[in-house]
């Protein structure tokens, strides 16, 4: 789900050795995966290539063609109103069970009472599993709640070293994770997302194509509009695919077609290639105020479901514990990096930044990955905090260095 919580490599790959010399006597069931000349042109049956793009691409003008009536009417009539023109756009972040301090921050702001309507909010790896909850407004805090201080680790994913290291896919099977993604997206919940994206609001979930190398991001609300009877699986797999940390969790397969027949792409957790994101490659909302004739002001919430300010922490001299510091540095890295990048496209446009992050003396230790006491402990901070009225940060902390610029 973004992040590989402390001890999570270890407790797993430690079984490695007890088996080492026993992989390759299973094989994963077959895949045919899209060729090379035709992964461009890969869509999803029945629904069309509309429900995703690449998110490393130029973006697609004939994209956004279709949905400048919807937004102009939206806000042309704030301006007839006479009501601030002002577009919300929420992105949430990767981090594991660190997406409780993401779920405490929405309540307790909601419970305060100026929690805004989003109308774009975008998720990554446990990011994805708040962002429909976020996206749909209070009415859901209930349920977003529950999901990151109900259930721990049992419920999330079960050990499955050995057929993992004999030519499975993962260590660990997410059935659980899977069958609590289906209770709480039922048919009501698309219904609602789908009513969201007719008004011209945008649910953006990322997942990484492995085969690929590339991100992707699909839009939930078109995924929801379809007609076809398999939206609310794919809308599932989609949630299931950006929390799936490559090699601990399996990849989730998604059937496309491409040149006339059928494969099946493989994707796993978004944050391998983004840990937080709020558009596609070059794409500018100055073109939308261009087109509908207005500038809308726009703010950025950024929630960093992880600390800010890199810890210290003597790493033992063995190969795993080794192994283990070093992704975590390397997914620190990247997700500061990203949030830098959003910064410069934000002001690129005009757009207000905003960034929240797990305070850096937040000192409970998990003795697990998806410790429930550990979740429950992170979520009353952000609860505590959201409701107070989180101090938003104005740049990335490596720019907060240098100052404004």
């Amino acid at each position: 789900m973004g992040r590989v919580g402390a001890g999570w490599v270890p407790q797993l790959l430690g079984c490695a050795l007890l088996a080492f010399g026993l992989a390759g006597c299973v094989t994963a069931p077959e895949r045919f995966a899209v060729p090379v000349q035709l992964a461009g042109q890969a869509m999803i049956p029945d629904m069309g290539g509309e429900v995703r793009a690449w998110g490393d691409a130029p973006f697609s003008r004939a994209l956004l063609t279709p949905e400048l009536p919807r937004l102009k009417a939206r806000y042309q009539a704030l301006i007839k109103t006479k009501q601030p023109v002002v577009a919300n756009l929420l992105a949430l972040s990767g981090g594991g069970d660190d997406g409780a301090f993401g779920a405490g921050l929405l309540v307790g702001w909601g419970q305060k009472g100026d929690r805004p309507q989003f109308d774009l909010v975008t998720g990554i790896s446990a990011g994805a599993l708040i962002a429909p909850f976020a996206f749909l407004g209070r009415e859901y805090d209930r349920q977003l709640g529950q999901l990151f201080t109900t259930y721990g680790g049992n419920q999330i994913y079960q050990a499955n070293v050995l057929p993992g290291l004999l030519g499975g896919s993962a260590l660990a099977d997410t059935a659980p994770l899977k069958h609590l993604i289906q209770r709480y997206v039922d048919a009501k919940l698309l219904r609602r997302v789908a009513e969201e994206r007719a008004k011209g609001r945008f649910l953006l979930i990322g997942t990484t194509n492995l085969d690929a190398q590339r991100p992707v991001y699909w839009d939930m609300g078109k995924i929801a509009q379809s007609r076809d009877l398999r939206a609310i699986e794919l809308f599932r797999k989609v949630l299931l695919a950006s929390a799936a940390i490559p090699g601990v969790f399996p990849p989730v397969r998604i059937e496309v077609m491409a040149g006339g027949k059928r494969y099946e792409e493989m994707h796993v957790d978004g944050g391998t290639t983004r840990e937080v994101f709020f558009t596609p490659a070059e794409f500018s909302f100055l073109e939308i105020d261009k087109a509908i004739g207005h500038k809308v002001e726009r703010r950025l919430w950024v929630v960093r479901n992880g600390k800010l300010a890199p810890e210290y922490r003597a790493t033992e001299e063995q190969a795993l514990a080794i192994a283990q510091r070093s992704l975590e540095t390397l997914t620190r890295s990247q997700g500061i990096g990203d949030l830098q990048r959003m910064y410069v496209r934000a002001r690129a446009d005009g757009i207000a930044y905003n960034l929240a992050a797990i305070p850096d003396d937040f000192k409970v230790r998990r003795t697990a990955p998806f410790d429930r006491a550990y979740m429950k402990a992170l979520y009353e901070v952000g609860l505590r905090l959201g409701r107070a009225g989180y101090p938003w940060a104005k740049m990335p902390p490596e720019m907060m260095a240098e100052g404004p610029r």
